[in-house]
């Protein structure tokens, strides 16, 4: 077994930095109008700023997805039978499909209040807004996928060098 690549090193870093994005503000809610933002600034914290936990299934999915794919890289990368079995492969399907429901999280920011409490909040000119945790996420999204793609390829370069034989 040898060392652990810094492609699995970066999806390892990428899945850290996912973890701690559930924790930070996901959804902001922020209003041009002056009176409107020091109503917001009264309200309690978590009525105005969500983390990815108080938030939709694909606000905290992708983020344990990406954590889930740097454990096990970082655990088994290096195994030659789990890279011939297909870890690259896997990886690079995981951090599809955590970029995938990224995106639909952030497509559907605002599904996580209901239809009259989005009404509401267009009616007063509040805003729903991605926080610093949902753009971190993606950029923890983004290095898995690059790091995904640059160990498939190098795998595929490994399994295509020749093989040398041992002597008995």
């Amino acid at each position: 077994m040898s060392r652990v690549s810094w492609r699995e090193w970066l999806g390892l870093g990428a899945g850290l930095l996912a973890l701690v994005t559930l924790f930070l503000p996901w959804t902001v809610l922020s209003a041009d109008n002056q009176e409107i933002q020091a109503a917001l600034a009264s309200l309690p914290g978590g009525d105005v700023s969500r983390s990815a936990w108080n938030s939709t299934f694909f606000a905290w999915f992708p983020p344990l997805l990406v954590l889930f794919a740097g454990l096990l890289v970082v655990a088994f990368g290096r195994v030659p039978s789990a890279r011939t079995s297909g870890l690259p492969h896997l990886w690079l399907i995981t951090a599809a499909v955590a970029l995938v429901a990224f995106v639909l999280g952030w497509v559907l920011i605002d599904w996580q209040f209901g239809g009259e409490e989005r009404a509401l909040l267009t009616e007063s000119g509040v805003s729903i807004a991605a926080g610093i945790g949902r753009w971190l996420a993606g950029v923890a999204v983004l290095a898995t996928l690059v790091a995904a793609v640059l160990d498939l390829r190098a795998a595929r370069a490994e399994f295509r060098a020749p093989r040398t034989r041992s002597r008995r």
